[in-house]
């Protein structure tokens, strides 16, 4: 009930986009990727930029090469940059377009990391960590900010890490690889599109 009250209005592009991505974290990797390729087909790059934005962060998710991830992240953040927050308030009244950036540049920031290109991933992290003030303080925004710190602690010294006690700093999901939320975050964690669970 309180998702639908904070849905502003019904959006059946994003409904689309969660339910492959329900596919993909159900393990069909091969058969989201096919899907969302379909989806972005159809919404097209100068589709509207709220679904390019969220169907490229998720499209990169299915990717096996880390260079095509790094591609999907950037397209993800280059439709975030055209979105205004009445954009993103047509669809989710709690929700502000700077609340992307956080998730948006600690995603790019692992996918350097992947392709060993530690200065451009401290960048990243650093200009993760300096929109994470736009998150809420809730399980959402404290998820993002635990994983700047631990790459932040990873990359040692990109950035002041702010991560609660008792984190493992190292957590993370296998060799080369970084925890990346999605950028979607509402209150109560509730998201406009599943978050990310992989890098």
């Amino acid at each position: 009930m309180a998702e639908q009250q904070e849905q502003a209005a019904p959006d059946a592009m994003m409904t689309r986009i969660g339910q492959v991505v329900m596919l993909h974290h159900g393990g069909d990797r091969e058969e989201a990727r096919g899907r969302f390729l379909d989806l972005w087909g159809e919404i097209g790059e100068g589709g509207d930029p709220l679904h390019r934005c969220t169907l490229a962060h998720y499209l990169a998710d299915t990717q096996d090469d880390p260079a095509d991830e790094l591609a999907w992240d950037l397209r993800a953040l280059s439709a975030a940059e055209e979105l205004t927050d009445g954009d993103v308030a047509e669809r989710h009244r709690s929700l502000a377009a700077r609340a992307f950036y956080p998730s948006l540049h600690l995603n790019l920031a692992a996918d350097y990391v992947k392709l060993g290109r530690s200065e451009a991933a401290r960048s990243h992290l650093r200009r993760a960590r300096g929109a994470a003030g736009a998150l809420g303080n809730d399980r959402y925004g404290d998820g993002v900010r635990a994983a700047i710190g631990r790459l932040e602690l990873r990359l040692g010294g990109a950035g002041p890490s702010h991560g609660g006690p008792g984190e493992d700093p190292g957590a993370v999901e296998g060799p080369g690889t970084v925890e990346r939320p999605g950028p979607f975050g509402g209150s109560g964690g509730e998201t406009l599109g599943p978050p990310r669970q992989r890098p």
